[in-house]
């Protein structure tokens, strides 16, 4: 007998022609997220990758910087085969994207990565992103279609700054300098599902730091996840705010899989934590004042 799909795969796998029906993903989230349906509509522009290059200042139709900077409104991208794609500068992602990787193998590695900054209704979905690296201040095409100046950037795999409505679904990440996933400064109404987080010290923040109090508000659910094998510490870490953790797979760890700070509520629930055969064997880290388990 084969493996029972979950909710979300459950909602659009079996169904023979997604492929022609591609924006039925929209209605498959789960948890905090809800729906996605914001994302379709007959507004809805249909962009397809056919270039791996980059340009920061003005990106080329076919590129994939150009769907999510240039293009303005609802745009679902998808790509014309499989690729590699190494970003020159961090790709700031625009309201109502979706980045929908399926049926191909596109890598986004070896340097920049995604950031979703004070952006709404994104999905983001079958992508492997590893191996990014930290960024240096420079200028990049915005998500407004404008060349703006970019900070400093730490090499997460994806980083959301002041976002909501956020689905990360069925991605693989990898190997990146700082985190994999930091959902920071009052990024809220996140879904983390179906996604592979392998070989990685610190694997996903959630919520900016100690000191950033409006993280409070933050909602996250992260949902049918496998961690490992080889991540060590913070699947997640989570900071003032609530985080639904539930029916994710933890193989082995090496400090400690899931941990807190500054009074964050937690419900874990239907997890499974293998324990490593050597080493630490903690699930729970420092202190959590409001904890359901």
């Amino acid at each position: 007998m084969g493996l029972k799909m979950n909710m979300i795969d459950s909602c659009w796998r079996p169904n023979p022609e997604w492929r022609r029906h591609r924006q039925q993903l929209s209605t498959c989230s789960v948890g905090y997220v809800g729906k996605m349906t914001n994302n379709i509509g007959n507004d809805l522009v249909h962009y397809k990758v056919t270039d791996p290059n980059d340009d920061l200042i003005t990106p080329k139709p076919g590129t994939l910087r150009y769907g999510p900077s240039v293009i303005q409104g609802k745009v679902w991208i998808t790509f014309h085969k499989d690729m590699n794609i190494r970003l020159m500068k961090p790709l700031l992602i625009s309201n109502f994207t979706t980045i929908d990787g399926r049926s191909v193998n596109v890598h986004i590695a070896n340097n920049a990565c995604l950031m979703i900054f004070k952006a709404t209704n994104i999905i983001i979905h079958s992508i492997r992103i590893h191996h990014c690296k930290a960024q240096a201040p420079g200028m990049v095409m915005g998500p407004n279609g404008k060349v703006i100046h970019l900070g400093p950037v730490d090499g997460d795999a994806i980083r959301l700054v002041t976002a909501s409505k956020i689905w990360i679904d069925h991605n693989t990440f990898y190997e990146c300098e700082d985190g994999l996933l930091d959902v920071t400064r009052g990024s809220t109404n996140v879904t983390i599902s179906n996604n592979w987080f392998r070989e990685q010290d610190k694997v996903m923040f959630l919520g900016h730091d100690d000191g950033y109090v409006r993280d409070k508000n933050m909602k996250v659910t992260v949902l049918y996840n496998h961690f490992g094998p080889n991540c060590n510490q913070q699947m997640p870490w989570i900071r003032h705010g609530y985080a639904h953790v539930a029916n994710n797979l933890y193989f082995g760890w090496m400090q400690y899989a899931i941990g807190g700070s500054m009074g964050p509520s937690l419900k874990s629930e239907a997890n499974l934590f293998i324990a490593p055969k050597v080493g630490s064997k903690e699930i729970i880290d420092k202190i959590i004042r409001r904890i359901s388990m």
